[in-house]
């Protein structure tokens, strides 16, 4: 998907020759220190960051260079860092605006289903959603991107002020998600919700990917102890 890709901030390389695929029913954890380019490779996928160099493609048609909205319409979906949700308008409205790209309305039971995909299937249709409690309101964040019907997910630190108990039920949501035929992309610092929420894990330090393998594999890499995991590597092993 990704191939030799670069974005540059005047004269930073934020990304430099990163090549790398997401598979479909796959979770991929994209993990790495602050500033690393993680939510830059998430931007330049949906078109909010310019690529210098590199390709970026989906089953293997181009994407990078076009509108945002067409990159959606393709099949990439994102949530966000800080929470982005429509917070005057209701859970009903805002789950409408991620499935814009469908051109149909969704039908009731499809809002239901959206609900339960995401594990908030109790959720009022009419509450406004920023009187949402918070792990509530990550969640239909991610119920809206699933409106889109994506072929790519990308969860940019999810589970963000979560208590631990709402992180485990992440997963299991996260686990279902990919298990349902699509393929996700997980940034995430807690290191205990990437072991048990990922297939495999890529590691990115000052743009550049410096290692791959599963959350063992890579908790035992020296390169990635001493950039990153320092003594919680042990959460990955």
């Amino acid at each position: 998907m990704f191939e030799n890709v670069g974005v540059r901030y005047g004269g930073v390389d934020a990304l430099r020759a990163v090549t790398l695929s997401i598979e479909r029913g796959h979770v991929l954890g994209l993990i790495g220190p602050n500033g690393a380019g993680k939510t830059t490779l998430v931007n330049a996928t949906t078109g909010l960051a310019p690529l210098a160099s590199g390709t970026i493609a989906l089953d293997g048609q181009r994407i990078d260079g076009l509108p945002t909205h067409r990159i959606a319409r393709s099949g990439i979906a994102r949530t966000y860092q800080n929470i982005r949700l429509f917070g005057a308008l209701d859970v009903r409205a805002n789950l409408a605006a991620g499935g814009y790209a469908r051109r149909t309305r969704a039908t009731a039971a499809e809002i239901r289903s959206l609900l339960e995909r995401a594990g908030i299937e109790r959720l009022d249709l009419a509450a406004r959603a920023g009187s949402l409690p918070y792990g509530d309101q990550r969640r239909l964040e991610i119920a809206r991107a699933l409106a889109m019907a994506p072929a790519v997910l990308m969860l940019d630190e999810p589970a963000a002020g979560m208590n631990p108990s709402e992180t485990t039920r992440l997963v299991e949501t996260i686990r279902a998600i990919a298990a349902g035929g699509i393929a996700v992309l997980l940034i995430e610092h807690d290191m205990t919700l990437v072991r048990a929420a990922c297939d495999s894990v890529v590691v990115l330090n000052f743009g550049e990917l410096i290692a791959r393998g599963t959350p063992a594999q890579v908790a035992r890499d020296p390169v990635v102890v001493e950039a990153y995991l320092g003594s919680g590597a042990e959460a990955l092993a």
